[in-house]
């Protein structure tokens, strides 16, 4: 039987492609399997002491993923205490516990619900002033560079083809 990856390499997009794709019947079979190789690099980088940094996205597409990801530390005992994680984005301004805030969307739909270091999580703060904007985003990736940069990012496609509010 192949495995995953054996798939990809022998399917017809991906010798036209350079980005890992793969085709999906379903978005619960994709969420399945990308929680699944999220929770296996978790777990490689831990079993060599080191931290596993994700990039998250918000919005539908990663709701699947999310769930899974909570299954899998409630029922097969996944740990994220090694793993930190930066958002792609907020709304601005935007209070972190407003309705519409991402703050609040990945404290609901993840962060609440597994053993992760509050200080390991990095989202945009909605609040910066105007004029440091620029300067807050220069700290933010310097933060993603000193964590030893992005091992996996999560995206999502919106429905008018925007991937991180980038239309």
């Amino acid at each position: 039987m192949l495995s995953d990856r054996e798939k990809w390499k022998a399917s017809p997009v991906s010798r036209k492609e350079r980005a890992h794709t793969m085709i999906f019947q379903s978005s619960k079979e994709a969420s399945f399997l990308i929680a699944k190789e999220i929770a296996q690099l978790i777990q490689e980088k831990a079993s060599r002491s080191e931290k596993a940094v994700l990039g998250l996205a918000t919005g539908s597409s990663p709701l699947g993923v999310y769930k899974e990801l909570v299954r899998l530390h409630k029922q097969e005992g996944v740990s994220f205490k090694d793993v930190i994680t930066f958002n792609l984005d907020e709304y601005y301004p935007m209070e972190p516990t407003a309705l519409q805030s991402y703050v609040r969307f990945m404290n609901e739909n993840l962060f609440d619900e597994i053993d992760i270091p509050k200080e390991n999580v990095h989202i945009p703060d909605g609040l910066v002033d105007r004029d440091k904007v620029g300067e807050f985003c220069e700290a933010y990736e310097k933060m993603i560079h000193d964590a030893g940069g992005l091992d996996l990012q999560i995206l999502g496609i919106g429905r008018t083809g925007h991937i991180g509010e980038s239309e």
